[in-house]
């Protein structure tokens, strides 16, 4: 599933660039026994099967000997809401291990690995994949040199608390009987801002 968004658009630029490195860790790769063994019913009866701890645990530590000071994210309904600060604030990390739950889910004793938990929002998703995919995406976009105009992610939505970035017009000025707002054709570039800001609100 990694393989193909790592590779494109912004992301793939990114790797290409040497800014980021991606490595791709198999849970079987830590699975027991002559199965591959990664989950197990659960304790107390119940549908579906959990992720055992003895896995998940492996490939941490086999993430952390590339990097001991990565911090541990686990995508969970149970976490913290991913939002742009979050965003911002994992940017500036030295690196980042995502942990992809399955099944029904995990076994409770991984979070003690974890250094955060986080939810993209309130709906259930079949596994982490995605959701790492979400924060992936947010966080290398905001490393310096991965964006061409080092201005772009800070008058983005959601930077400022509270605003959404401004409505955009390209041509041609009239499409389908609806114009492009005269403030944006006036070429006053005061008058332009001023509408911007109050479009932003």
């Amino acid at each position: 599933m990694f393989e193909g968004v790592l590779s494109a658009s912004m992301l793939g630029i990114a790797k290409e660039k040497g800014l980021v490195s991606y490595e791709l860790i198999n849970l079987r790769d830590f699975g027991l026994g002559p199965r591959k063994q990664v989950d197990d019913t659960p304790y107390g009866g119940g549908s579906g099967m959990v992720l055992k701890p003895e896995p998940v645990v492996s490939a941490i530590e086999k993430a952390k000997q590339t990097n001991p000071k990565a911090k541990v994210i686990l995508p969970t309904p149970r976490g913290k809401s991913f939002v742009q600060k979050t965003a911002r604030s994992l940017s500036q990390e030295t690196g980042l291990i995502l942990i992809c739950p399955r099944y029904e889910g995990y076994d409770e004793r991984i979070v003690n690995w974890v250094d955060l938990q986080l939810r993209i929002g309130d709906y259930v998703l079949t596994g982490g994949e995605l959701p790492s995919m979400v924060i992936i995406d947010s966080v290398v976009r905001l490393l310096p040199g991965v964006l061409g105009n080092e201005l772009s992610p800070k008058n983005e939505s959601f930077e400022n608390e509270n605003v959404i970035e401004h409505p955009h017009y390209t041509r041609p000025e009239v499409f389908e009987g609806l114009s492009v707002p005269e403030t944006l054709l006036s070429g006053h570039h005061e008058e332009i801002e001023k509408w911007r800001s109050e479009n932003s609100l």
